[in-house]
C-alpha cells in the first residue's frame, strides 16, 4: 500500500471522484462478461464470410457487423462477438483494426435463441489471410530475480504501489480448499455431477448451484443487469485491482477494476463491523463492510453485510445475507499477493469452508477502467 500522494495520476483522480460520490455504499456497474455456452450452441460450430459494416467497441463486448450472402445472393447482417475492449487492446488490436468494406471469414458458434449472432472464435481478414482480434492477454513471465517485499515505516509491508495493480489470478473460481472438480474460467462445470464437492452446501443451495450451472450461467445478474462483482468476485477478474491506503485515516481503498469505479473501504481504526459514519446505516451491500488488522505481515479483513442481489463468485454459487468472509492479504514478494478467503454462511452451507489463490504485480500500468453497458451481452 502506499499513501495518497503516492498514486498514479489516473488512480488518484479515481479515488478522488469515488470519495466524492460515496460509491462504497452502493456500487454501480461492473464487469459483465458471460460463459460462451450461456449464449452460444459450443456443440455446434459455423464458419461465415461476408463484409464489414460497422464496428461497436464497447464493453463488456466488442461486436463486429457483417453481412453475410445465402445461396441466392440475399444479403443480412449478423454480429460477431468478441472480448471487451481492454482484452483486445492488451492483444494490440484497436477499433479502426477492422473498417466497413472490410472482407472477414468467421468461424465461431452459433446464438442458442436463433438470432443472427457468432461467437468470434476466429476471425480472419479474407483478402490477407490474417488472424485478426483474438485475445492473447496471458499472464506475465515472473522475473528472473526475485524482488523483495516492499515494505513501509511501520515495518508492514506495502501491499500496493503507485505504479501497478494486482491482477491474473492463479484461479477465477472458487472452490473448497481440497476438491477436484474441473470447471471452465467462468466456472461452468465440466461435470454437473461434482457440484456437491465445490462447497458445502445446505441442500437448497446445491439445488440452486445445479439449477445456474443447467443454464449455463446465463442468469449471471452480471451478465444481464452489469450488477456488481461483490464479495470475492472482483478478486477473480483478469481486470484487477489496486489497494491504496490512506494513513491518516487510517483505511484502506480498494479500487476495483471490473467496476465502474467501483470501490470498497477496508477499515483499520478498530471500528466495529457495522453502519459506518457517513455510511450505509447497515443497509446490505454489495462489497459488505470490511474492518480489518494487522497480524504479523498478513492483513486480516472482517467483511459482513452483503446483499443477495448478486453472485458472489463465477459460477453461481449462492449466498444469504449471512454471508460473512474472514480475508488474509500477504505479499510474500514483491510481485505476489497471496489471497485467502473464509467463507461463513449458514444460510447457504453446512459449514464454513475456504479457498486460496495467488494474483501477479502488474508492473507500471494503471489500473483499466472498465464500463459496462447494460443490455450489450
Amino acid at each position: 500500500m502506499s499513501g495518497a500522494h503516492g498514486l498514479g495520476r489516473v488512480a488518484a483522480r479515481r479515488l478522488a471522484l469515488a470519495c466524492l460520490a460515496g460509491l462504497f455504499v452502493s456500487a454501480g456497474t461492473a464487469f459483465a462478461h458471460h460463459e460462451l455456452a450461456a449464449k452460444f450452441d459450443t456443440s455446434k460450430t459455423t464458419t461465415l464470410a461476408g463484409i464489414v459494416t460497422a464496428v461497436d467497441w464497447r464493453n463488456p463486448h466488442t461486436h463486429v457487423f457483417f453481412n453475410v450472402k445465402d445461396k441466392q445472393g440475399d444479403a443480412s447482417n449478423w454480429a460477431i462477438e468478441l472480448d471487451n475492449t481492454i482484452v483486445l487492446e492488451k492483444s494490440g488490436w484497436r477499433a479502426d483494426t477492422l473498417r466497413a468494406g472490410d472482407a472477414l471469414t468467421v468461424r465461431g458458434h452459433p446464438a442458442r435463441d436463433g438470432t443472427r449472432q457468432i461467437s468470434g472464435d476466429t476471425v480472419t481478414q479474407t483478402a490477407t489471410g490474417q488472424k485478426v482480434l483474438f485475445a492473447k492477454d496471458t499472464t506475465p513471465a515472473p522475473p528472473k530475480t526475485p524482488r523483495a517485499t516492499p515494505r513501509g515505516p511501520d515495518g508492514h509491508p506495502l501491499l500496493g504501489g503507485p505504479d501497478g495493480y494486482w491482477g491474473y489470478p492463479s484461479s477465477t473460481v472458487l472452490v473448497q480448499n481440497g476438491a477436484a472438480v474441473k470447471m471452465d474460467a467462468d466456472g461452468l462445470l465440466a461435470n454437473l455431477a461434482d457440484a456437491p464437492k465445490v462447497a458445502p452446501f445446505q441442500p437448497w443451495a446445491l439445488g440452486v448451484y445445479r439449477h445456474r450451472q443447467e443454464r449455463q450461467l446465463r442468469d449471471d445478474p452480471m451478465f444481464l443487469n452489469c450488477k456488481p462483482p461483490g464479495g470475492v468476485r472482483y478478486l477473480q477478474s483478469p481486470l484487477g485491482f489496486q489497494l491504496i491506503e490512506d494513513r491518516v485515516r487510517q483505511r484502506v481503498f480498494v479500487l476495483i477494476g471490473s467496476g465502474n469505479h467501483n470501490y470498497r473501504i477496508v477499515y483499520l481504526d478498530g471500528r466495529k463491523n457495522v453502519g459506518q459514519v457517513r455510511g450505509d446505516d447497515d443497509n446490505p451491500l454489495y462489497y459488505g463492510r470490511g474492518v480489518g488488522k494487522w497480524e504479523g505481515d498478513t492483513l486480516v479483513v472482517e467483511t459482513a453485510g452483503f446483499n443477495e442481489d448478486f453472485w458472489f463468485t463465477n459460477g453461481g454459487l449462492p449466498h444469504t445475507n449471512l454471508l460473512s468472509m474472514t480475508e488474509r492479504f500477504s505479499r510474500p514478494s514483491f510481485d505476489t499477493l497471496h489471497y485467502e478467503v473464509r467463507i461463513d454462511d449458514p444460510g447457504a452451507y453446512t459449514q464454513p469452508w475456504s479457498a486460496s489463490w495467488d494474483l501477479r504485480w502488474v508492473d507500471g500500468q494503471e489500473l483499466p477502467v472498465f464500463f459496462c453497458q447494460e443490455n450489450r451481452s
